[in-house]
């Protein structure tokens, strides 16, 4: 099996470098394609208006300076020698739960695979304040990567979807399982942008700092998290919301 392995946290991320370990346990044959700098939130964007340029650091390991859709694109177009079976995406470190999947590098990077016809994994790492006892804060993903890959590369693939994974914050030993679910909601409407002032007096503004609470709702992802089992949530590119096609095509009858 030929899997490439990317992610949105850049090529020297720890996340990466586990990410790389899990998909050794899986292959021999593993190459590594990902942005050269943090790219998280890049969301699903590609870089049209600048030059994108590659960079060689070991045998089947490149660097772009550009966004995880960049990477998987050269990745695929550029640096394999030939099509993969399987795109690993991460180890992200943080969430990347309920519809924060819609900014995620991680996800998109999955999500660029997924169009390109490969069966395509986001994995992150959930991540507290505080350590786990191991000390290590991919723990859980090290140690359960394999276990929640492996039974995805025999499942049936659709073409256009994908699968994102998030475990835990804690040691491997304390997570309770695994859980197929559906993606959460969170609450934006309490989100806050933080206002500041620079040593000049210019104002300027910090998005993402204060934590979001999730929709109390069952079988998500962020329920499966919040009660400490890997979330595992297959996704799909098609974002057409089918009931409304009909209440609309009736709108716009002449």
């Amino acid at each position: 099996m030929r899997i490439l392995v990317t992610n949105d946290d850049g090529i020297h991320a720890p996340g990466l470098e586990v990410l790389e370990a899990i998909a050794h346990e899986l292959s021999d044959d593993v190459w590594v394609c990902a942005p050269s700098d943090n790219q998280t939130g890049a969301g699903h964007s590609l870089t049209l208006s600048l030059p994108v340029r590659l960079r060689k650091h070991s045998e089947r390991r490149f660097s772009v300076t550009g966004t995880p859709t960049d990477a998987v694109s050269m990745g695929l177009k550029h640096v394999m020698d030939g099509a993969p079976d399987l795109i690993l995406s991460g180890v992200n470190a943080g969430a990347n739960l309920g519809d924060d999947i819609t900014y995620s590098g991680t996800v998109s990077a999955a999500m660029e695979g997924a169009l390109a016809g490969v069966r395509s994994i986001a994995m992150s790492q959930v991540m507290r304040q505080e350590r786990p006892a191991s000390g290590d804060r991919f723990h859980a993903a090290r140690n359960w990567g394999a276990r929640v890959i492996q039974p995805l590369l025999d499942a049936p693939h659709e073409p256009r979807t994908l699968v994102s994974v998030n475990f835990p914050a804690l040691d491997a030993e304390q997570v309770q399982g695994m859980r197929v679910v559906r993606q959460g909601f969170h609450d934006y409407a309490r989100a806050s942008i933080v206002e500041a002032r620079d040593p000049r007096g210019q104002r300027y503004y910090w998005f993402g700092l204060d934590a979001i609470e999730h929709t109390p709702d069952h079988g998500t992802d962020l329920e499966a998290i919040a009660e400490d089992h890997i979330s595992i949530t297959p996704l799909q590119l098609d974002l057409t919301h089918h009931a409304s096609l009909g209440v609309l095509a009736d709108r716009f009858k002449g």
